[in-house]
């Protein structure tokens, strides 16, 4: 069944995104400009985002190095591994893997991150804009549990904290609805029980 969300860019989004150069560029292309806007502080996740946030089995994060070329990664995990701690804070524990640590050294330059968070079934993304920062999986012993299934704990050497500026939803448009294994599994059982009920009748 299809979620419905408010597609809606925050109004902190719209102020970090809109720069004069791509202002330039929608007066160049389409005789006008966005209005551009100035607010206060971080927009604060809604119960929208908070819902889509912890539902994520996957999500891609983008880094910019200090030479200024960016690097994304995609993350995955069991839903909800992306896990919020406060209003505009989420964290993700990171596992030993194959040792480059891109986005870690990235984040040393600067800590400015973009997420993108995908529900390809229900043709929804959300943009999320903030700061992130890196710091070792012993100083928090106590968000291990919290952060990492109990049989992963032992592999976590990074716990990232990102603090949340703004977001932005998208359209669904152009996005090809694409689904997990378990969910078509589940979606054909009714139809394996009642294949398997007629080939037991014929045999009868």
């Amino acid at each position: 069944m299809a979620v419905a969300y408010s597609y809606r860019m925050a109004a902190k989004y719209r102020e970090m995104t809109q720069t004069e150069a791509v202002r330039n560029a929608q007066g160049h292309y389409y005789g006008r400009a966005q209005s551009s806007v100035r607010t206060a502080g971080p927009d604060v996740l809604t119960e929208d985002e908070t819902d889509f946030i912890q539902s994520r089995d996957s999500f891609y994060m983008a880094t910019v190095n200090v030479d200024g070329w960016p690097y994304i990664q995609h993350r995955g995990g069991h839903p909800g591994f992306l896990n919020i701690l406060g209003p505009n804070r989420l964290a993700f524990a990171d596992f030993r893997g194959n040792r480059q640590l891109l986005s870690t050294g990235n984040l040393a330059g600067s800590e400015k991150v973009a997420l993108f968070l995908m529900d390809y079934p229900n043709r929804t993304r959300l943009k999320i804009l903030g700061h992130a920062r890196v710091e070792d999986a012993c100083e928090h012993a106590d968000l291990i549990e919290k952060l990492a299934a109990a049989d992963e704990r032992s592999l976590v050497e990074r716990l990232f904290f990102i603090d949340v500026v703004s977001y932005d939803w998208n359209c669904p448009q152009h996005i090809t609805p694409r689904f997990t294994i378990e969910k078509i599994q589940s979606a054909i059982a009714p139809l394996k029980k009642r294949i398997a009920e007629l080939e037991a009748q014929i045999k009868k």
